[in-house]
């Protein structure tokens, strides 16, 4: 055998091989599956993992605005019209927020943490001065006090003689400060003197710059990493009080700060959220891309807020019978001491048509209300992300209070927030550097496969070469020249042997001998 011969049939070994343990590999999925159990190792809440420093101290900025709704006919709402309101805002926020007396619990399986945050006022991003816009508004303390002492006789012609001697109206004018961090009411402070457990300051984010929502214990994911960041307790408990059902009653899902990795189209993402006092759950919307990096949009679909007709498993939010509200609301009075406030998305979004009529110059429009979470699927990072939400305070005729008599029971908007963050440029290069290391791990396989195509077209071509060179050889017929030149006279061609004489294919062995003039 030749070494050319040689050299194609390794080839074609070669080529076989590759292609038959690269498709193996393909079907068993062994590379991809190596990687997979390298993320799952890798992101857990424990000290000197990938992820734990950035939990603790999430590097992306964030920012949180808040728009107002100033009411423009205080008087003409009294009496029985509709009310009308313009949006003010946004008043933007820089949110630094880290984790706070981060403790290891049960051997590195939970870690106990609170979610520390705090506010500085950007003025570059905002439409005004806080401390000098102001804004009317429901007086928020007032309907709180109202709707405390509805149905009791006594108390509430009490309440009144103290709102009619403090000239405490309906409505009222704050500045911005005033509305978000707090102001002595003189109505609380009133109340306050009789039962200490009322604050004589209101502000709708009072006590909550630098400050935090109580204490979570959170899973690490180093049993299961489905179980990554998931909350395990909140504030000592593991199951709300406030809902009327075990299911609503429930604390499912992560903080919205982490989630596990390996994440796919078909599940359910849930966010436990104290501002709400419920978990929520959000679904995949489509795909999208931020900063080159590939990721799922989830949302949370109409059924969150759906009313008990819509959506049956709803009902235990109900705070009584009585008390359910449509699609697209959420009364949270159980969790903010009876005050009736209630929850929706900005304008009103994904809420009953009734709501959004009911209120001049709403206007939902799913790119601005929408809540959405932007996740990388294989590392569970969110690389953009929107929470909104709006605060309305649900207003009706108070028995006892004359001023009342005029209203209808309507849910009246006061304001929204729109808490945002995009991944920075840092992070993003990290995770490109994570997912490009994982591609090429998941899909070597492939490379192999790729490698033993290339080896196999070589083999072919080689193949195909030799067997036409060998046919060119075959056809090829020595004979002697009509007219030769006197080198050629010199030579004569002759047999090798004489079995070669009988050889039809004698052109092929040939034997060179010098010429001999027989006159010599």
């Amino acid at each position: 055998m030749t070494r050319r011969s040689c050299a194609i049939t390794a080839v074609g070994i070669i080529s076989g091989l590759l292609l038959v343990v690269g498709i193996g590999l393909v079907v068993s999925q062994v590379f991809r599956t190596l990687m997979h159990n390298r993320l799952k190792k890798e992101i857990v809440l424990v000290e000197g993992s990938r992820v734990f420093e950035s939990w603790k101290r999430p590097p992306p900025p964030v920012y949180m605005e808040f728009f107002f709704f100033n009411v423009t006919n205080v008087d003409e709402f009294l009496a029985g019209a509709k009310p009308e309101l313009n949006q003010i805002g946004p008043y933007t926020y820089r949110e630094y927020r880290y984790k706070d007396n981060v403790s290891m619990l049960e051997d590195n399986l939970k870690v106990s943490a609170y979610n520390t945050k705090s506010f500085v006022f950007l003025r570059e991003k905002s439409v005004g001065d806080p401390a000098v816009d102001t804004i009317t508004t429901v007086n928020i303390p007032a309907w709180a006090v109202m709707t405390k002492v509805k149905g009791s006789f006594f108390k509430a012609n009490l309440v009144s003689i103290w709102m009619n001697s403090f000239k405490t109206e309906l409505f009222m004018t704050r500045t911005v400060d005033e509305l978000l961090w707090g102001y002595e009411d003189p109505l609380l402070s009133r109340v306050s003197s009789i039962n200490s457990e009322v604050e004589k300051v209101f502000g709708l984010m009072y006590k909550k710059n630098g400050s935090n929502d109580g204490e979570f214990v959170y899973h690490t994911g180093t049993q299961n990493y489905l179980d990554y960041g998931r909350v395990e307790t909140w504030k000592g408990q593991s199951r709300l009080t406030f809902w009327t059902s075990n299911q609503s009653n429930s604390i499912n899902g992560s903080d919205g700060s982490a989630f596990h990795p390996l994440l796919n189209k078909d599940e359910r993402i849930y966010i436990f959220t104290p501002d709400l006092c419920r978990s929520i759950y959000m679904e995949f919307e489509k795909d999208v891309e931020v900063k080159g990096i590939p990721a799922y949009r989830f949302t949370p679909p109409r059924s969150v807020l759906a009313s008990k007709e819509e959506n049956p498993a709803n009902e235990g939010f109900c705070v009584s019978p009585d008390e359910c509200l449509g699609t697209g609301l959420l009364k949270v009075s159980p969790c903010r001491k009876g005050a009736p406030v209630v929850a929706s998305f900005p304008h009103f979004h994904l809420a009953e048509e009734k709501y959004v009529d009911a209120i001049g110059g709403m206007s939902p429009k799913r790119e601005h209300h929408q809540t959405f979470l932007d996740l990388n699927p294989t590392t569970g990072v969110i690389v953009r992300a929107n929470k909104r939400a709006q605060v309305n305070i649900l207003l009706s005729r108070v028995s006892g209070f004359p001023k009342t008599r005029s209203l209808k029971e309507i849910v009246f908007p006061v304001m929204f927030l729109n808490e945002s963050v995009v991944i920075d440029d840092a992070s993003a290069a990290r995770v490109q550097k994570l997912l490009l290391i994982a591609t090429l791990v998941s899909n070597f396989p492939l490379i192999i496969v790729g490698l033993g195509g290339i080896m196999l077209a070589v083999f072919i071509i080689l193949l195909v070469r030799a067997r036409k060179q060998k046919n060119e050889v075959k056809r090829i017929v020595f004979t002697k020249p009509l007219y030769a030149t006197s080198n050629e006279d010199d030579t004569s061609y002759s047999p090798v042997n004489d079995k070669e004489k009988d050889d039809p294919q004698n052109g092929t062995y040939i034997g060179l001998t010098p010429k001999v003039d027989p006159q010599d």
